[in-house]
């Protein structure tokens, strides 16, 4: 007897919990975290009309369908969805800060990728790109192998977490988003965070999060990003970066949810900051 049922992924765990909703005439709201249509398509040749039509049926029966931003709210208008509204997202500012920048010790400036390692997220136009000083990778993926192999040069470290993972961050000068496919980005929060500017494409994800020419550079060009945010203030990185909590965030989200018996505000929210 939930007082509000959130679907928050559209795999065999959400299409469980959605029928079992609307075959008991409960409410529910859903999320829309992943621009699915792109990643099936860069792995099959699946149209993403056929994508978008699956998923328009899918949200099609929820209350709200909650996006990071206001850039993909209007393109999953676009596309036919109804009832979308923005849930944006935090950055935990304890934990991702500045650090001591003498934990790196590779040639600067030294451009850095958080992620996985994999085709969606575009690492290659990275990797291959004219980029001055060093290029440091964190993470790991079905990719991790090919991409070590093909460019040599590129310091390769797998996965770090917490304390660590926040001190690569923070050492880096300049943190490289290569993905066209992401709908928000909380790493580029943390970079920005731990002071580190933000260069990345001008697409979805980096539109709405990076302050252009204060948090971070974007370009159609990943290199003439790279160049121009390295000049930026890491100062102005934090400063943005503090805006962003996640008692905001949470705020939002819990102003979304819908009773399951549709009788009215599900809570009284306050945020304290």
């Amino acid at each position: 007897q939930p007082d509000a049922v959130h679907i928050a992924t559209e795999g065999p765990l959400g299409a469980a919990a959605r029928r079992y909703c609307l075959r008991r005439g409960l409410r529910f709201t859903t999320s829309y975290h992943t621009q699915f249509p792109q990643y099936l398509r860069k792995r099959l040749p699946i149209p993403v009309s056929l994508s978008y039509a699956h998923l328009r049926r899918f949200h099609g029966r929820a209350e709200r369908t909650l996006v990071p931003t206001e850039h993909m709210r209007r393109e999953l208008v676009d596309h036919g969805f109804a009832n979308v509204v923005i849930w944006s997202r935090g950055v935990d500012t304890t934990l991702f800060r500045p650090h001591d920048r003498g934990f790196l010790s590779l040639p600067r400036p030294i451009c850095i990728y958080v992620g996985r390692v994999a085709v969606e997220k575009n690492l290659e136009a990275m990797l291959s790109a004219d980029l001055p000083g060093s290029r440091l990778i964190v993470g790991d993926g079905p990719d991790l192998g090919k991409l070590r192999s093909r460019y040599p040069d590129a310091r390769f470290v797998g996965y770090k977490f917490g304390e660590e993972l926040a001190r690569y961050i923070a050492a880096s000068d300049v943190f490289v988003f290569p993905s066209r496919t992401d709908t928000f980005g909380v790493v580029m929060l943390e970079a920005m965070a731990c002071g580190t500017p933000v260069a990345a494409y001008p697409v979805t994800g980096p539109i709405d999060v990076v302050t252009e020419g204060v948090s971070g550079c974007l370009d159609e060009d990943l290199a003439v990003a790279t160049r121009r945010a390295l000049t930026l203030s890491r100062d102005d990185c934090r400063r943005l970066a503090l805006e962003r909590t996640w008692a905001r965030a949470t705020s939002e989200f819990m102003s979304h949810l819908a009773r399951t018996d549709g009788a009215g505000a599900l809570f009284d929210v306050a945020v304290f900051e």
